[in-house]
């Protein structure tokens, strides 16, 4: 089941995994949540209405790329 915060409102069941689900993860503009199961499927649910408003994107340091360039 997918909960909505802070309300716990019950957004939906997802059923469709045939074995248990190991990981699930949220889309960057989290309209649409990811689960990976242990029959070896991937399934993507759409989940959540999208806001309209554009969300912003952490970006890496400047210092992150010159320490990354570094490591072999």
């Amino acid at each position: 089941s997918i909960w909505k915060y802070p309300t716990l409102a019950k957004v939906t069941d997802l059923t469709g995994h045939t074995q248990r689900v190991l990981s699930m993860a949220m889309s960057p503009d989290g309209t649409t949540v990811v689960s990976a199961a242990e029959d070896e499927t991937l399934r993507f649910w759409k989940c959540f209405a999208s806001d309209g408003k554009k969300k912003s994107v952490k970006r890496p340091a400047e210092n992150a790329s010159r320490l990354t360039a570094s490591i072999r």
